[in-house]
């Protein structure tokens, strides 16, 4: 059953969803709940919810007594050309699913109610988002930090669950609470993946037959890397081309970027050492469809 705003139950004796619609009803029930002693675990999304959603709200329900997870297409995060009009939006469906995964309460709100009047402030994270995907989308990053600073400052203390398929994003996100001191701890969960490693997106519907069977390769691209440098290869851009070259010799996939970067701020390795942990990242596009994906690896 969902239904909006109600006074919500002691823990256990509800499986209601509550779901919000201002910003003002959101800050307020958070606070409430906090102020009986419950803990808050809060999962920002654009909606399109999949089994990676619900992975982090399964995380969030385990370690807070509260899962809050807010819809929201933030068109700030889009550029010109950029698929927000195309962005899927079930919104039904996104209920039923947060109902059943075992979401407390769900915050949708409209643009208007996000943004009510033209924004003159824009959150800027430096450094670590001018590579990868701030390269290939200049607007994206200042469109991620803006939304997430206004969700942080609506649900107040909280732990915040981010899935690592977007790790940039992870890494300015984890970088935004420590710097602006935010009371959020931000909690990096595992990609969740189809049988054959695809990574899962909410893009990924937009796959035809053979785009979908190609897009496979940005995990076999990243499975050879990590091969590489478990069987010595210590050269970061090696490695890098190699994962490139992979994904380049797939039909219908056009590669982005192929990068063996730190982990923490994100520049790329030129020598992978004994015992250093990196993030191997790829991105490419199938048709119209642009997917990107990536894994750890500790050098032996």
């Amino acid at each position: 059953m969902v239904t909006e705003l109600v006074p919500s139950g002691p823990t256990g004796e509800s499986a209601e969803v509550i779901v919000l619609f201002t910003r003002a009803e959101l800050s307020s029930h958070l606070e409430t709940l906090r102020g009986s002693g419950r803990s808050v675990g809060l999962v920002p999304t654009m909606g399109a919810l999949h089994a990676g959603h619900l992975s982090l709200v399964a995380a969030a329900a385990r370690e807070c007594d509260v899962v809050a997870l807010t819809i929201f297409v933030n068109p700030l995060q889009f550029g010109p050309g950029e698929d927000l009009g195309a962005y899927p939006r079930p919104i039904e469906r996104d209920l039923r699913l947060a109902e059943n995964g075992g979401v407390d309460v769900v915050f949708t709100p409209t643009t208007e109610e996000m943004y009510p009047e033209s924004m003159a402030t824009t959150v800027h994270v430096r450094g670590l988002t001018g590579s990868m995907e701030g390269a290939s989308r200049p607007t994206h990053f200042d469109g991620v930090t803006t939304v997430v600073t206004k969700l942080f400052s609506l649900a107040g203390p909280c732990r915040a669950y981010f899935g690592e398929k977007d790790y940039q994003q992870l890494a300015v996100v984890t970088r935004l609470a420590r710097d602006l001191d935010f009371p959020v701890t931000v909690v990096p969960c595992p990609i969740a993946r189809e049988d054959d490693g695809l990574a899962l997106s909410s893009r990924n519907v937009h796959l035809d037959a053979e785009q979908r069977a190609a897009a496979v390769v940005l995990y076999r691209a990243l499975q050879t890397g990590a091969a590489m440098i478990a069987g010595g290869e210590r050269v970061g851009t090696t490695v890098a081309a190699r994962m490139a070259g992979v994904v380049a010799d797939a039909p219908t996939a056009r590669l982005d970027y192929a990068e063996v970067v730190h982990t923490e701020m994100l520049e790329p390795v030129g020598v992978v050492h004994g015992g250093q942990p990196v993030r191997l990242l790829v991105a490419a596009a199938f048709g119209s469809t642009r997917l990107l994906d990536n894994i750890g690896v500790v050098a032996p």
